[in-house]
């Protein structure tokens, strides 16, 4: 019996994740729907492709017709979570060579100034995708929002931040984990920064408040080691875990010290 060959059409019906879609021709038009699909199967699933996401707006400036503002706002609000996250990685990786001792006995902090340069660090994910965003694009009104947001998060505008995000629901209730994923990081900030932080500091920058505030440091303290201390209302501390970040101690670098020896080389010459 002849086993029958099959056709060039038969052989050309494989099926190619959009990793490898976007790796093998990044530049097809034909890919865009299954790009803007995937868009919404990250927010479904709370996944990240970041090429994914840049193939995609890439392909909207060739095909300016067929961009849909609303998958390019989820593009947006995804790429905004991942920035924090980002930031924070960025601040570990400065903390760690920073080699500070925090002295105040009450609650201890790094200095605002500090704080502030560090949160101002560019985060790359949101503003390589809002360069390949047109200008006319950007102006309207819930991206200019999403603009304003990520502004706020990137300098540790915690409350800034959740006030303009109470007013625009619409738009960051679309990506779900959203509000989760903003605490998560607010929390990790305050642990590099505190080692006992005002109970008022913690609710800002979590934006949780009254009985709920106080379940979550029920949570906290029963699950991640948060310590709450005696007192009430916006007088209560509470000490959080610690860390080599909140708790650094001073280190010699073996890098910055000059052997002795060098340094009598250079007796003579001073005569």
């Amino acid at each position: 019996m002849v086993r029958e060959r099959e056709t060039p059409k038969q052989q050309q019906q494989v099926s190619y994740t959009v990793e490898q879609l976007v790796a093998v021709n990044p530049y097809n038009p034909d890919i865009l729907p299954d790009l803007e699909n995937y868009v919404n199967e990250q927010v479904s699933s709370q996944t990240y492709s970041l090429d994914a996401n840049l193939c995609l707006l890439r392909l909207y400036q060739f095909e300016p017709e067929r961009m849909s503002t609303q998958i390019v706002a989820r593009i947006l609000v995804k790429a905004c979570l991942s920035s924090s996250l980002y930031l924070c990685r960025i601040m570990y990786q400065l903390v760690s060579r920073l080699g500070y001792v925090v002295l105040n006995a009450s609650f201890s902090f790094f200095p605002p100034a500090f704080l502030q340069a560090l949160m101002a660090m560019p985060a790359p994910d949101f503003s390589l995708c809002l360069f390949l965003i047109p200008e006319r694009v950007q102006m309207e009104e819930q991206f200019k929002t999403l603009i304003v947001l990520s502004h706020y998060l990137e300098t540790g505008r915690f409350r800034q931040f959740w006030d303009e995000a109470a007013k625009n629901r619409h738009i960051v209730e679309a990506v779900p984990g959203f509000e989760q994923a903003i605490q998560t990081y607010a929390i990790h900030v305050l642990s590099l920064t505190y080692q006992k932080i005002p109970r008022p500091v913690l609710a800002e920058a979590i934006n949780i408040e009254g009985l709920s505030l106080d379940k979550f440091l029920e949570h906290q303290a029963a699950n991640s080691g948060w310590i709450l201390e005696k007192g009430h209302g916006r007088g209560q501390l509470i000490v959080l875990p610690r860390n080599e970040f909140n708790h650094p101690e001073l280190k010699k670098s073996a890098a910055d010290s000059v052997p002795l020896e060098h340094i009598t080389r250079i007796f003579p010459i001073l005569g």
